[in-house]
């Protein structure tokens, strides 16, 4: 291994802080109207999410100073302890159900969503497989199928919950660890079409998200059922014009957008800080990618290489999923914000992730 440079990537970890105060403000001024009348405590969901954000940045810099490859013989033994998680989380009694999701293990206030973990366990797995079977990634036999086998096993599970957002998050991000791997372009378009029937018959599996497809393309067709979601996040995004409203100062989390501190934390944000907040934090979320895919390509080998372009993939992925849904150009999915949205097990292992990528950054060529 390379001689470890002195310093990790200063940009990266600017733009990481800058997200993460950002997220911390705005968790705090989306949900505290519905906090003061859920639990009579307007500072809740911050108070949660200032202890996950500390327990994220703990983690984060522990990451930082562990050899990255230190981890490529523990990846097998993260995707056997998340399989394991997912298939407890199944478990009636044993899970908790929120959103109509299965998707969480916990006791009281505090839980985890295993299909987080997985997320990065699988990031790590294919990191290390990709890495030592690269010979075989343009052929079937030893190539694709023993990687997408898994992927595939993985995403059945997650959908048994059923989260398809996350379980779509988790794919795409490890397609791309795959087409950048080596893998055969005329595989990727066989794969893609096999892809795009089995997420038809998904959807039209069930009602609800045949109804959140038709909502996406006219939500006025039912505005106060599939479609309520959209139009009230663009009513949110319409007035914050260039300047914003004001920090605070949003109507539409007085009860009428659902899961302001989460899902569309973005609109609110858009909402009070207008145009340029929302540039701002876009801009933010540009440097963060930059610095991945430098420190991707400057990688000392193929697995740091494919482990920080896994990391990058799953936040570029997950930040235009939401986004796009935010701002209507993608159908309604439950997908978080990466280091803004309101959520423990999320922000806690994006900042390990990101953790992960210093450390890589610290060993560039």
């Amino acid at each position: 291994m390379p001689k470890v440079r002195s310093a990790p990537d200063l940009l990266l970890i600017g733009a990481t802080v800058c997200l993460l105060i950002v997220g911390l403000i705005m968790v705090y001024s989306a949900s505290a109207v519905w906090a003061d009348y859920k639990f009579d405590d307007s500072f809740f969901f911050l108070k949660r999410q200032m202890f996950f954000a500390g327990l994220g940045l703990i983690a984060m810099f522990f990451m930082m100073n562990i050899d990255y490859w230190g981890w490529r013989d523990m990846a097998k033994i993260f995707v056997i302890i998340c399989f394991g998680l997912l298939v407890i989380v199944l478990i009636p009694g044993v899970g908790l159900v929120r959103g109509g999701a299965q998707s969480w293990l916990g006791v009281g206030a505090f839980s985890i969503q295993p299909s987080e973990f997985m997320k990065i366990a699988m990031i790590f797995f294919l990191s290390k497989y990709l890495a030592e079977n690269q010979k075989y990634v343009t052929t079937w036999k030893r190539g694709l199928l023993p990687s997408f086998g898994l992927v595939l096993l993985a995403f059945g599970l997650i959908m048994l919950q059923p989260d398809l957002g996350t379980g779509m998050v988790m794919v795409l991000t490890c397609v791309v660890m795959v087409f950048i791997a080596g893998a055969r372009i005329a595989h990727f378009v066989f794969l893609g079409v096999v892809g795009l029937i089995g997420l038809v018959g998904l959807i039209l599996s069930a009602p609800y998200r045949l109804e959140r497809i038709t909502s996406f393309l006219d939500p006025w067709q039912d505005p106060l059922g599939s479609g309520f979601q959209i139009i009230q996040s663009l009513y949110a995004i319409g007035p914050g014009g260039f300047l914003g409203l004001g920090l605070g100062a949003s109507r539409q989390k007085y009860f009428y957008l659902p899961e302001p501190q989460t899902d569309f934390i973005f609109a609110i944000l858009s909402e009070e800080l207008g145009f340029i907040g929302g540039a701002f934090v876009l801009a933010c979320f540009a440097i963060l990618l930059w610095r991945g895919l430098r420190i991707a390509l400057y990688a000392p080998d193929l697995y740091g290489s494919l482990m920080a372009t896994g990391i990058i993939g799953m936040i570029a992925i997950q930040v235009m999923i939401n986004i796009g849904v935010v701002i209507g150009l993608m159908p309604v999915t439950g997908i978080t914000l990466p280091l803004l949205s309101y959520g423990g097990s999320s922000l806690t292992l994006m900042l390990t992730s990101i953790g992960v990528l210093l450390n890589i950054s610290r060993h560039m060529r």
